[in-house]
């Protein structure tokens, strides 16, 4: 069987107390984004899975799983996810990111998406700055990586731009609204593997053509 290239979902999820009211909708929605992960791989075989997920407040940077293949998990329930206290933003990203930077190191045939959900602005953080992140993200951005802030109760697009992420999606905390996120996620999700497994294919009909030449 030919390698398959790896696709790495990072997921940095908001566990502050300010998430306690639709905790078991963001539950709901993780489970829905696992399984989305799970339907692309079974999509597009070429590409292997793996999700690593972070939840975080002012109590902890919770890791619950890290560079676990897709397929091996199951859903998560009420005890895993308990929001309370405040929002150490900056210190998550730094922490979950450079953890996997450092996996990724000497490693080429790699993509990888981080996702960023939360409902309010950095409060707490005490080992990253702002300008920290940011710095991490623009050393990343050329080496495959792309990210998404998801954002709700603040100025999300000044917030994402301020950390140089382009792509962001605004959410409210109605029912609707959180389908909607949540959809939009998906579609989000869905066109950047696609996107993958085109380059795949234009990458393996041009090393076609030149052994052809030779």
């Amino acid at each position: 069987m030919e390698k398959r290239h790896r696709v790495h979902n990072l997921i940095v999820l908001d566990e502050s107390g300010s998430m306690a009211s639709i905790k078991m909708a963001i539950i709901r929605g993780f489970n829905e984004v696992v399984q989305n992960i799970q339907g692309i791989e079974n999509q597009y075989p070429e590409q292997e899975h793996l999700i690593s997920f972070y939840s975080f407040n002012g109590l902890a940077l919770k890791e619950h799983f890290f560079n676990r293949p897709a397929k091996s998990l199951s859903q998560i329930g009420e005890k895993t996810y308990n929001p309370s206290a405040s929002t150490p933003l900056f210190d998550a990203l730094g922490s979950s990111i450079n953890k996997l930077k450092k996996l990724l190191a000497g490693q080429t045939d790699y993509s990888v998406l981080v996702t960023i959900l939360t409902d309010g602005e950095e409060n707490a953080s005490k080992k990253y700055s702002g300008n920290d992140v940011k710095a991490l993200i623009e050393e990343l951005k050329p080496n495959g990586w792309m990210f998404s802030y998801i954002g709700t109760d603040h100025d999300v697009e000044k917030m994402a731009n301020s950390l140089s992420i382009s792509q962001s999606i605004v959410w409210d905390k109605s029912k609707a609204g959180m389908e909607t996120m949540f959809a939009n996620e998906r579609n989000f999700r869905m066109a950047f593997c696609a996107k993958i497994s085109d380059e795949m294919v234009q990458d393996a009909k041009k090393s076609a053509s030149e052994v052809l030449e030779l």
